[in-house]
């Protein structure tokens, strides 16, 4: 299996060095990632989350809320978009057969109809809770205008996994190599998730929103810039269980860091260090 790392377009969020820690400026906007998979494996090509899509470039007012194209200005680039980058390394949408979704957060599920032959994977407890639409920033955050594919989704149940490193994880996965596994990490989310998978003798762990800052996994002194830590109090659901899975994310880099490469979907440092090119810059440059 061979992984490209795609950045699915950049947000842009108010406050600069406050949300990234290293914009220059305060009053600057600041550059965060969104840091999807691209994985090719024997039977097709499989995604791990879509970041934003052509919609959302072409249609931002229709598609998203005004709060967030306020918040985080999304850098709309066509060229970034999943289904372009996939293009760009010689493939086509239709050769993508699954999708992975750490959650149903519009900057993660936005690409969702780029590929609408996919068939896509997720936790039940994310799905049956995006669909009720429960409070107003459940409505901004989940946008149903994204959501087209819905007859090609495929809902899991925590209970159907074993364990992973410590981790209970759902490893039965319908199509799919037995070298992916869905890892539950709720709190961002009632029904956010981890995606591992098995690259030779080391796994991947996407961990989503599970974390936003490559230092809130330092060992010694874990910290957030001050904006994030507030964005991340803003959108979670449940505060606990957040925190208790970060310091569980920590604790396996610190006895696993050897068998597991551990990393977020917004965090510019880790998207470039694992993808050896800048953040603004997609796959296409990485063709072999």
């Amino acid at each position: 299996m061979f992984i490209h790392h795609l950045n699915c377009i950049s947000t842009c969020p108010l406050g600069g060095k406050l949300m990234d820690g290293q914009t220059r400026s305060l009053v600057k906007r600041g550059h965060l990632a969104c840091h999807c998979l691209l994985l090719e494996a024997d039977h097709g090509l499989i995604l791990v989350d879509t970041g934003l899509g052509l919609e959302d470039v072409r249609n931002p007012k229709s598609r998203l809320s005004g709060l967030f194209l306020t918040m985080v200005s999304p850098d709309f680039r066509e060229e970034m978009t999943a289904v372009r980058q996939v293009e760009s390394l010689g493939f086509n949408a239709s050769d993508v057969r699954h999708i992975f979704l750490t959650h149903l957060d519009f900057d993660h599920a936005g690409g969702l109809d780029d590929f609408p032959h996919a068939t896509v994977h997720m936790l039940q407890e994310e799905c049956d809770y995006a669909l009720k639409q429960l409070t107003w920033l459940d409505r901004q955050r989940f946008r149903p205008q994204q959501w087209t594919t819905k007859s090609n989704w495929r809902l899991y149940r925590v209970n159907e996994g074993e364990d992973w490193f410590g981790f209970s994880s759902v490893s039965q996965l319908e199509g799919v190599p037995n070298n992916i596994r869905l890892i539950p990490l709720p709190g961002h989310t009632h029904g956010h998730c981890g995606v591992a998978v098995k690259l030779d003798d080391k796994w991947l762990l996407q961990a989503g929103d599970a974390y936003f800052h490559h230092h809130e996994m330092d060992l010694q002194s874990p910290s957030c810039t001050l904006g994030l830590r507030f964005y991340q109090t803003l959108m979670e659901k449940d505060r606990q269980a957040r925190l208790n899975n970060q310091q569980r994310l920590r604790e396996l880099r610190r006895v696993q860091g050897d068998q597991v490469e551990l990393f977020c979907s917004h965090d510019v440092v880790e998207f470039e260090r694992l993808s050896g090119r800048s953040a603004r810059v997609p796959a296409h440059h990485l063709r072999r």
